[in-house]
């Protein structure tokens, strides 16, 4: 039988340590965008970064942005996903730049990311779903 529960904000946040490649949508005058990111859980926010002439770095500083991670197993029909949801804020303090670039993921895409922006995850929910409710990402 197949079933979901809520996650708390805990299990929320360490399922958002475990992944690297989320999803951050973004409204712009043409409507909403959803864009691919590697990103990093530093200091309580989830922190990306971009050019600041991209769809994020447009559109998502004081703008209401969502940021999505997930795990699926399409096999049991199982898994888990987190939205984060709240207003973006570019970082640009030196000291922050600097612990954020100690952590920092190796880039899946090639460019320049000069931009820095961040989620606070005061606002996160979640949900595991599927045969046992409990599915881990690799």
């Amino acid at each position: 039988m197949l079933h979901h529960r809520d996650l708390s904000p805990d299990e929320c946040l360490a399922h958002l340590r475990e992944a690297e490649v989320g999803r951050m949508a973004v409204s712009t005058p043409g409507g909403p965008h959803i864009v691919p990111l590697t990103y990093v859980l530093h200091d309580g926010r989830v922190v990306v970064r971009t050019s600041p002439w991209s769809i994020v770095g447009t559109h998502a500083r004081e703008g209401l942005v969502a940021f999505e991670v997930d795990a699926l197993d399409v096999a049991s029909r199982s898994g888990w996903s987190v939205v984060v949801r709240g207003r973006g804020e570019f970082v640009t303090d030196p000291a922050q730049l600097a612990a954020v670039r100690e952590c920092w993921p190796v880039p899946w895409a090639a460019g320049t990311r000069t931009l820095v922006v961040a989620l606070p995850t005061t606002d996160v929910t979640g949900r595991s779903f599927g045969a046992s409710s409990v599915v881990h990402s690799a």
